[in-house]
Order: structure tokens, then sequence, then C-alpha cells
């Protein structure tokens, strides 16, 4: 029997529709994966192995199969999107053990596709840090077991690297899509506001948390990323220049990025410059204030998703982080400040198509139990390591995580791709041209 474990989506969703496949046979490898390789992974917090099945068995008689563009693909979605039939936890013991009455619009976008959701993932209370640990599990990065898988889609990007699934659904209100994918060697879309159905939390903190697809290619990426937006994902013209600019600056006042991610991008900028784009050092004018209003919009958008639980089964840095926002969430509701930082950028962003930096200022922390210790460490860890995501959630752009070379560890380095509204495919284009020019491997060497 063939083994679609380690198969790309486009490859089994392929086979499924051709009937070389069927979707209860890559399922279940799927599911067989999990169970051997989990326990060191820690992935996922629910696995929906006899419910994914009898899913997948529905799906073979489907009078459609032949036309479902995800069709049998296993899918890994983030435990805090509603999954109908499974209790929706958010990393927290504060949260109801009660299934969910309904999808999520993006999983029903994702099953109406032909995909099998075959569990939730680990994620850090409340989604609110870089690093997936608490109460339900420790996500581990599968490149370094020792190390965090990142957050706070920690646990979809880790099933993703592992193999677990071929893509997973995650969600980034300062990173968390992008760190995670950094840390695993994936590829990891934060669309464009308004681009793909969020409904995260109770607000989206205040509009700045968005859905997109991990995946361990870009052609994966960008056929999980037309179904979850509901668009025909047709290429750009492969012709096209492109005005980069590369920058290795970190965007906070006192944080430093380490020159394993540094050369990355820099590597990165001369393999498209040697492709034909022009690409030239240029650092965006990023306000001084970037971090105070990056902190200010982190916590209070903590604190709204905090208001209706009992805060005495929430983490201290939980309760911590939300007691710090409260008192800015009128303020961030204005939008103001978020408002002036669009306007600050936008002129860079009519000079340069694509903004290319790296995705991380240093290697992931270790995975350890985050979630017992003090709120000033944590937030201190999170910044240091990932300063570079949360100017582009405050202004709402599309900005991915594309791997790109190894650290001294062994362990995947990655860039960061930002562009104008609306700019997606044009930064999945570039990302398949880095793909091409410099392949990665797409899974952890677990066995």
């Amino acid at each position: 029997m063939t083994s679609w474990v380690g198969r790309t989506a486009t490859e089994i969703a392929a086979a499924v529709r051709e009937r070389r496949a069927t979707p209860r046979e890559v399922v279940a490898g799927h599911l067989a994966r999990i169970e051997r390789l989990d326990a060191r992974v820690g992935a996922f917090r629910a696995v929906r192995s006899e419910a994914a099945l009898a899913e997948a068995d529905e799906l073979a008689g489907r009078a459609d199969l032949a036309e479902l563009p995800l069709a049998g693909v296993p899918v890994a979605v983030k435990d805090n999107l509603a999954v109908r039939g499974e209790s929706n936890r958010n990393g927290s013991a504060a949260t109801a053990d009660t299934p969910a009455g309904h999808d999520h619009p993006t999983v029903a976008r994702l099953r109406a596709a032909g995909a099998v959701v075959v569990g939730l993932t680990n994620v850090p209370e409340l989604c609110v840090f870089g690093t997936s640990e608490g109460v339900h599990g420790t996500a581990r990065n599968p490149w370094d077991t020792s190390r965090t898988a990142g957050g706070s889609s920690g646990g979809s990007a880790a099933a993703v690297a592992a193999g677990m699934v071929p893509i997973a659904l995650g969600n980034d209100g300062m990173g968390s899509l992008r760190i995670p994918a950094a840390n695993c060697g994936i590829v990891g879309l934060k669309p464009g506001h308004d681009t793909i159905p969020a409904g995260i939390g109770h607000g989206d903190w205040f509009g700045m948390s968005e859905n997109g697809p991990l995946a361990t290619t870009v052609e994966d990426a960008r056929l999980m990323f037309s179904v979850l937006s509901d668009t025909e994902a047709i290429r750009p013209s492969g012709n096209l220049v492109r005005k980069v600019a590369v920058s290795v600056r970190s965007p906070l006042v006192g944080v430093s990025v380490g020159r394993p991610y540094a050369n990355a991008a820099r590597a990165a900028a001369e393999l498209l410059a040697g492709a034909g784009h022009e690409v030239r050092p240029a650092d965006p004018p990023y306000p001084y204030w970037l971090g105070t209003t990056a902190l200010m919009h982190w916590t209070a958008g903590t604190a709204v998703d905090a208001e209706d639980l009992d805060p005495r089964r929430l983490t201290r840095r939980t309760r911590v982080h939300a007691a710090v926002g409260r008192r800015f969430v009128a303020g961030v509701r204005t939008g103001e400040r978020r408002e002036q930082l669009r306007g600050r950028l936008r002129p860079f962003f009519a000079e340069h198509d694509v903004l290319l930096t790296p995705a991380l200022a240093r290697r992931g922390p270790a995975a350890a139990p985050w979630h017992e210790r003090g709120w000033l460490r944590n937030v201190l860890v999170n910044t240091n390591y990932s300063p570079l995501t949360p100017p582009w959630n405050l202004t709402g752009w599309p900005a991915m995580a594309v791997p790109f070379g190894t650290l001294p560890s062994g362990a995947p380095a990655a860039v960061q791709l930002v562009g104008r509204p609306g700019s997606e495919l044009e930064l999945l284009e570039l990302a398949g041209q880095l793909e091409e020019l410099r392949p990665w491997r797409r899974t952890a060497p677990l066995d």
C-alpha cells in the first residue's frame, strides 16, 4: 500500500480526486504517525481518530469528490477556533469543556473543500505568548524537541513540521503564525485584514488577528489560502520584477537581531537580486513609540478576551497581562496609533513592493513551563526573540515566514516577506522563487 504520509496536500488531493487513494487510507496513515510521534512533539490537544475516519468515509461518497481542491487532505486546527462536536479550550483551564455546535467559517471552508480535521492543536493560554505550553500540553519544535515550537500557533506548526499533517490552520495577532513557522521550518502566511474570515476571540484583538495557512511548501500554502479566502489563487506573472527592500534592523528600540537570522535575510536578498529583482538595503521608518504601542495592543487584546473568564483559573502571567491591558483598552479601540503607523509606512511601500527581513531575532527558547513563570520574564523572552512580526499586525498588511538556510544548531532559519494590502499572491510568488532557488527539507528528521 502506498504511504501518503509526507506527501504534500497538493499531491494527496490529486490522488484522492483521481481515486488513486481513498480518504480513509490517507487519514489513517496520518493518524498512525500522530499516535507514534506526538508524545515527543506535543502538537495536539485532542486527536479526532474515530470522527476523522468516519468523516473520511463520508467524504469518499461525495458526488463532487473529483472537484474538491483539498480532497482527503488531513488538516489540524488551532485550538482557538470552533470545530463542530469538539471543545474549544484556547489553552486554558478557565474555558468550557463543552462541544462546539458549529464550525468556525474557516474550518467550514476547509471541510467544504474536502479536508478532514484530524485534531486540535496546543496553544498557550488565550494564545497570548510566542511559546506554546500550558495545562493542556507543551508543543515542541520537531527539529529540536528541547526547544519550543513557538506560539501561539505552535501545535499547528509542529504538527506540519513533524509530517503529522500536510497543512494546518492557525492565526496571527502579533506573529502567532510566523513565529512558529519560522521556528519549525515551514511556510506561514498572515493575510491582510479582511482577506480571510477572522472571528478570533472577542474582536480579533481589535482587528489585528488573522487566520491563515501553515504548510511545508509554497504551493500548499497557496492552495490553502485560496480555499480560506474563497478566491482563485491565480499566480502573478513570474516575469514581473519586484522592488525589494532588505532590512535586518529590529523595529523595536533596544532589541537586536542575531547574526544567523540577519545572514539568512542577506543571503535571500542576494538570491532575489540574482533572479533579476531590484534589491537594495532600506530600513522602514519605524517610529520610536512602536514598542509601547505593540505592548498596549497586545495586553489590551488579552484583557478583552479574559473578561468573561474566571481569573482564578487563569495562570498568573495571563492575569497580569490582562490587568496591564485593561487600562489601555479604551485608547486602543480608537485605532489612532495604528493609523499613524500606516501613514508613516505607506511612503516606504510606495517606493518598494516587498520588504524582506529576518523572521526572528534568535532561535526559540527552551520548551519549558513558561506558563508557570513570571509575566515580565515571559514578555522579555518573547520580545527579544520575535521583534520583527508585530508591526504588520498593527498595520493589518500581509506578511509571511519562509524557511531559508539553517542555524548553527542545524535547525531551520527563516526570513519574513511583507507587502502592501492585497499583495498575498505576490508574496507567495516571491516565496516560491526562494523555494525554487534554495529548497528546504520539508519535515524534521524524527524517524
